[in-house]
């Protein structure tokens, strides 16, 4: 494995970590890619690592506010996944959102840094998602041809089924569970290859299967906690990310002892 000194996570609420809280810190939030980079620190003593993901941001905004950053700082890597946000949204264009995304991956390539780009998943697993999946689809193809071009890794989630499962995600139906986060860290690094403990493709404890009734009261309380606000903010034309400032803005020694909790 090359040496990596400085690695940068740009993205959206999928990158910053939601709902993966720091243990007594329900509003601070690990994620994926800080368990990565705790990783990739015990085989790199010295990792500096950044996080300028933030929640609800689009492609543009993405490509607009943290690409520039990124590309000042020119790192070592970069992992970089947006379009979801946008993909939600009526009257999407995975097309055009490629061609923004494309120019963003040559000027991160440009700096010489190892960039992993990260298809969605497949959204037909999950519930509530099958009215995107033809777009997203369509987007993934896009992802795939870029990254082919320009010479990156890919973290493909499509095809992977052991994210199927409900306790992969959180309660809201959209970002994955602390578990779903700790996984996905193991599938990016194994990508990269980073030598981990652990597989992301550990069989799933059985499950009990929920009767009718629960299924419903979920679906009930689903849409008055979270489909309810999230038509609310689009109505108004907020986001969840509104005012927010990313979680790691510069990118700083990590502590293996403070950030790695036992578990």
């Amino acid at each position: 494995m090359e040496q990596i000194r400085t690695y940068l996570a740009l993205g959206d609420s999928f990158t910053e970590g939601l709902n993966d809280p720091y243990p007594g810190e329900d509003e601070v939030f690990r994620g994926w890619a800080d368990r990565l980079a705790e990783h990739i620190a015990v085989r790199n003593p010295g990792l500096r690592y950044a996080n300028l993901a933030v929640r609800g941001k689009l492609v543009r905004q993405i490509v607009d506010d943290q690409v520039p950053r990124a590309v000042d700082l020119a790192p070592d890597l970069v992992t970089l996944c947006a379009g979801g946000n946008d993909m939600i949204r009526p009257g999407a264009d995975p097309d055009a959102l490629a061609v923004v995304f494309d120019d963003a991956v040559r000027r991160l390539r440009g700096t010489g840094a190892r960039v992993v780009l990260f298809t969605g998943f497949d959204t037909r697993g999950l519930r509530s998602g099958s009215r995107i999946r033809g777009k997203a689809a369509t987007y993934n193809m896009h992802l795939r041809a870029i990254a082919d071009h320009r010479g990156c890794d890919v973290v493909d989630l499509w095809p992977l089924r052991a994210f199927n499962d409900p306790r992969a995600w959180h309660e809201d139906r959209l970002h994955l569970s602390p578990e779903g986060h700790r996984r996905m860290a193991l599938l990016v690094a194994g990508v990269i290859g980073v030598p981990v403990e652990g597989d992301w493709r550990e069989p799933w404890p059985p499950l009990d299967r929920a009767d009718w009734l629960t299924m419903r009261r979920e679906d009930v309380h689903w849409a008055r906690t979270y489909l309810v606000p999230w038509i609310g903010r689009r109505a108004t034309g907020r986001s969840s990310g509104d005012g927010r400032a990313p979680k790691r803005p510069t990118p700083d020694l990590l502590s293996i002892d403070r950030e790695c909790p036992r578990h």
